[in-house]
């Protein structure tokens, strides 16, 4: 297709159709076709962000879900096994012991591999990084798939580790990968794809989970090892996909196989503008090393952007939606509903989610990432407050309990449409390549921290608040939104370097900033020169 002038020519065949611009306005077909082409020509993109999700965070989303559908029989194997090696049975309340720590520690080995993972994909890179990943993943499947042949719950708690610590390197590789290579246009729908495959994870853990498929006595090793098929799918897959663009010119310097990578993932076209956007970057990096922890810390230039991280990934976490999942049972055992519904009841929460969450990936693009942000805070907050109402009503109004389930499902759907797309994306464009792994680092140790010490003191919460133990999510959320309101720059549609310079005003001041941009635009001109 070629367009000069207001006339569009579609070649077909050996013919060429002349269509000028008024007619195709008289035919929207048109427009259609014409938008489908430019979206066939990032086919490579789009089947590297299904292959980075299905190894990515989708294993986390399936096992937050699906670990607790196989607990009763689970806490069965541990007492039946004791009593076979000693010949005595545990007490309940050393099997409710180790029950917590096979839980928990997916939690330690998430920090872990967190915590690892910037020092490894700096050395090693993402892609490799990613691949042992898939190799570390296959190996905990594999403990969790014979555990109950080789009558060990030991083994149990080994895989749940190492699926901590694959699941801790992927969530920090797979938000920085899909986000460098994507094009600025696609970048937001890039990067809230991460929250579509987590809650696709969520879904199928507890579709899977069912008493009916693989949450049953006999096979609920096989559900525990489900998670080894998709890291061997990204195993077998990864190989053939490039490093991120971004990567291989700022980083390695190597321009064969950046331009190789652009034409391999974002097809035939004119990228210039895209291009040179990635060397205004390359030409505004004082180094080309990946800068540490300690560094990010000490950049006065990135002191707002740390401070949005650390805001909006608390947030993310203590935004209550987790806290909506642990206590959504009791509501509807409250709300009457016989014991053997729930379970669906719960799915029908994470099908919400997951709806949810790919309307958010098709509204990115077109609403921007601050006002999915701030419109999704104000949203839950109008909705936790109803919910608080409602738990503390529910005694005297027999309807209230009904109420309420209709609450948790309105807030799973604000949660899914704003925040959960939304954070990984701004957090993904508002730190450089030189930053970012670093940035990510801190990224998923916040997460892992607060996802531990939410499942340690929330029953406590709850027993010593009750239904007003959501005021205190209420609290974060009604901070978060004042303050992204009031200082987040929009990041839509913008390069790093453009990000930057809005984020160069909070950090120096709008004088000192003007003089920034004018310094980075003369080095930028002086490199193209040469």
């Amino acid at each position: 297709m070629q367009e000069s002038q207001g006339i569009v020519f579609l070649g077909e065949g050996n013919r060429t159709v002349e269509l000028r611009t008024p007619i195709l306005k008289r035919f929207p077909v048109c427009e259609v076709c014409v938008e489908v082409n430019s979206k066939l020509q990032y086919r490579g993109l789009f089947q590297m962000i299904l292959v980075l999700g299905i190894g990515g965070s989708f294993p986390y989303g399936f096992h937050i879900s699906a670990i607790s559908y196989p607990s009763l029989h689970i806490r069965t194997f541990i007492n039946e096994t004791w009593i076979e090696r000693y010949g005595y049975p545990l007490h309940p309340e050393t099997i409710m012991l180790l029950w917590s720590f096979i839980v928990s520690v997916y939690g330690i080995g998430g920090l872990l591999g967190s915590l690892y993972c910037g020092y490894l994909t700096t050395k090693y890179r993402k892609k490799k990084c990613q691949i042992v990943t898939n190799l570390i993943m296959l190996v905990a499947s594999l403990f969790m798939a014979f555990c109950k042949m080789a009558k060990s719950f030991e083994m149990i708690l080994i895989g749940r580790f190492l699926y901590g610590m694959g699941t801790g390197f992927s969530l920090t590789i797979h938000p920085q990968y899909v986000g460098e290579i994507s094009p600025k246009k696609l970048r937001g729908f890039s990067n809230s794809t991460l929250a579509v495959f987590l809650t696709l994870g969520k879904v199928l853990g507890q579709i899977f989970g069912l008493r009916e498929l693989l949450g049953n006595e006999s096979l609920w090793p096989l559900l525990l090892a489900s998670t080894g098929l998709t890291a061997l799918i990204q195993l077998i897959m990864l190989p053939f996909f490039p490093e991120s663009p971004s990567y291989l010119l700022i980083q390695e310097g190597n321009e064969d196989a950046f331009m190789k990578a652009i034409k391999q993932l974002w097809g035939e076209g004119d990228h210039q503008a895209e291009i040179d956007d990635i060397l205004k970057e390359k030409a505004a990096t004082k180094s080309t090393k990946t800068l540490r922890v300690l560094e990010l810390f000490k950049e006065r230039s990135l002191r707002w952007q740390l401070y949005f991280l650390v805001t909006i990934m608390t947030s993310l976490q203590l935004s209550g939606v987790n806290a909506i999942y642990f206590y959504s049972f009791e509501v509807f055992r409250t709300a009457r509903f016989e014991d053997y519904l729930i379970p669906y009841i719960s799915l029908g929460i994470g099908t919400c989610e997951c709806l949810s969450s790919i309307v958010c990936s098709s509204l990115i693009e077109r609403f921007g990432r601050r006002m999915l942000l701030c419109g999704g805070y104000v949203l839950m907050i109008f909705v936790l407050i109803l919910l608080t109402m409602t738990l503390s009503l529910q005694h005297q109004f027999f309807w209230m309990h009904y109420f309420s389930v209709v609450l948790i499902f309105l807030f799973v759907i604000c949660y899914g449409i704003g925040p959960a797309g939304a954070t990984v994306a701004i957090i993904t464009e508002i730190f450089s390549q030189s930053f970012r792994p670093s940035a990510f680092l801190i990224y998923g140790s916040i997460s892992w921290v607060w996802l531990f010490v939410l499942g340690m003191i929330f029953p406590y919460i709850v027993e010593s608040l009750g239904s007003f133990c959501y005021l205190i999510f209420l609290g974060i959320l009604v901070f978060s939104s004042v303050f992204t309101y009031l200082f987040l720059p929009e990041t839509k549609g913008k390069s790093i370097m453009e990000i930057k310079g809005e984020f160069n005003k909070l950090n120096f001041g709008k004088k000192q900033a003007v003089n920034t941009e004018n310094n980075l635009s003369k080095e930028h001109t002086f490199c193209t020169r040469l």
